[in-house]
């Protein structure tokens, strides 16, 4: 059974493996950006008001650096997972799982510390220390995120050693318990249906974690009575700083890329309180900017599902020097997520009005949200080439380039410009992410030429 896992990435028609690989993912990342979007709509129209949805936008930095260091670390351990496998290295393979789980729980200790000691702080610098109200909301969130955020660690990690053996359904299935175990019990918690109490903000972030802890729970049933390619086992185990170190190569580009998004959200809120425009129209912005944030998310995911489903093909024929197969498949992903992100800019372009409408916004605000997302839209094209382009770099354990792409993107240039543009005009702002994204994507084009004369010339082209 383990051999047909493995060799299939090795032998299988490449297209057909990609879809049989990413469309669990591609689903499951969808039903993930559903889980995202949920609390926010439920919270735009909790209150009579906009404060509980302002709130989560602002902690949303915090809830990021999670997720960076959640999915990051789990990357790193599927892409040496899937190298191993090629190689053949089975045993070495169980062992990097095993570290994964004690990564994980590491980390997490690190978070819950975060969330009991610096998110009001946090919150209170971000919104302001008159904005009480709002304060309130977001501490109520993002420290129940933190805190209970074991299951999220846990579950990351399990799903992501499951994919590197070629297993997408069960990493599905998890995503799907999750999030609509989310999607249920937010309205309950929010508003108090029934005999549950109403917790507002509170009450969306007790339905996130519950879903997290039970999708975490699902897998750990699936590794206890199904076998896969890769095996739990702390029998002879020893923790190597080697191993680590290998890991953290390539996970250190992926957290250090979401991290940066993280610092990426709070300096585009930091940059629309300081611009010149008045303080409610300032304080609308930040609130689109965090409804865009969370919609983009069904354009970007289902691109990310497909990074999930090709990069263990990619891992695995750059381990088994198969050149022609690799190539394959970052060409099939290119074609694909073109596909899907020229989709969501012709839904952005056309419908803003009817997804801003979702959140309960006021006129005022559907004005600038309908210019925001037409404008920021843009970038979806160039960035269905960087996107990609950074899966293959983590695949092939060059997660350096990456971690220079985002850092470009995201700090170097997107910020710098959208700082300028902002003392312009506020709406102006918004093309600093398309001017941002053409940037990035040249850069990854010239780190593929440079790899493609060195690294990969150096593979069969059998």
């Amino acid at each position: 059974m383990s051999g047909i896992q493995t060799n299939k990435m090795g032998t299988e028609p490449v297209l057909k493996l990609i879809f049989k690989m990413s469309l669990p993912a591609m689903f499951s990342m969808l039903i993930q950006a559903l889980y995202n979007v949920v609390d926010s709509v439920f919270l735009g129209n909790y209150g009579g008001n906009s404060d509980a949805l302002t709130a989560v936008s602002l902690a949303y930095p915090l809830q990021l650096l999670l997720i960076a260091f959640t999915v990051g670390t789990a990357v790193g351990v599927n892409s040496l997972i899937a190298r191993r496998l090629g190689e053949q290295r089975t045993q070495d393979a169980n062992r990097v799982a095993v570290t994964g789980l004690i990564l994980a729980f590491a980390t997490w200790c690190v978070f819950a510390i975060i969330g009991i000691f610096f998110s009001r702080p946090f919150i209170t610098f971000m919104a302001g220390a008159e904005n009480t109200r709002i304060i309130d909301f977001g501490v109520d969130y993002i420290s129940i995120v933190l805190i209970f955020s074991l299951g999220s660690f846990i579950q990351v990690m399990l799903e992501k050693c499951i994919q590197a053996t070629g297993n997408m359904i069960f990493p599905m299935i998890s995503h799907l318990i999750g999030a609509f175990g989310n999607i249920i019990m937010d309205p309950l918690f929010i508003f108090g249906i029934g005999p549950f109490p109403e917790m507002g903000a509170a009450g969306a972030a007790i339905a996130t974690v519950a879903g997290q802890w039970l999708a975490m729970m699902f897998l750990v049933i699936t590794l206890i009575f199904k076998k896969f390619a890769i095996k739990f086992t702390f029998k002879n185990f020893r923790l190597s700083f080697k191993t680590i170190r290998e890991i953290y190569v390539v996970s250190l580009s992926g957290i250090v890329m979401q991290a940066i998004g993280s610092v990426l959200v709070a300096g585009i809120n930091m940059i629309i309180a300081m611009s010149p425009a008045s303080a409610d129209v300032n304080t609308a912005a930040q609130t689109i900017y965090g409804i865009y944030f969370k919609i983009q998310s069904f354009v970007f995911m289902p691109v990310f599902g497909l990074n999930q489903g090709v990069s263990p093909i990619i891992g695995y024929n750059y381990g088994a020097k198969n050149r022609k197969r690799m190539m394959q498949t970052l060409r099939y992903a290119l074609i694909i997520s073109f596909i899907i992100m020229s989709t969501g800019t012709l839904i952005f372009q056309l419908l803003p009005e009817q997804i801003l409408g979702l959140f309960n916004t006021t006129d005022s605000m559907m004005d600038m949200g309908i210019l925001a997302l037409r404008r920021i839209s843009l970038c979806f094209i160039p960035a269905s080439i960087g996107v990609i382009m950074t899966a293959l770099f983590q695949s092939v354990g060059k997660g350096v380039r990456s971690l220079i792409m985002s850092v470009l993107r995201q700090l170097v240039l997107i910020l710098p410009i959208a700082y300028v543009l902002s003392k312009i005009d506020i709406n102006a702002m918004w093309f600093a992410f398309p001017i941002a994204e053409v940037g990035c994507t040249l850069i990854a084009i010239l780190f593929f030429l440079q790899l493609n004369k060195s690294d990969f010339s150096k593979l069969s082209k059998d």
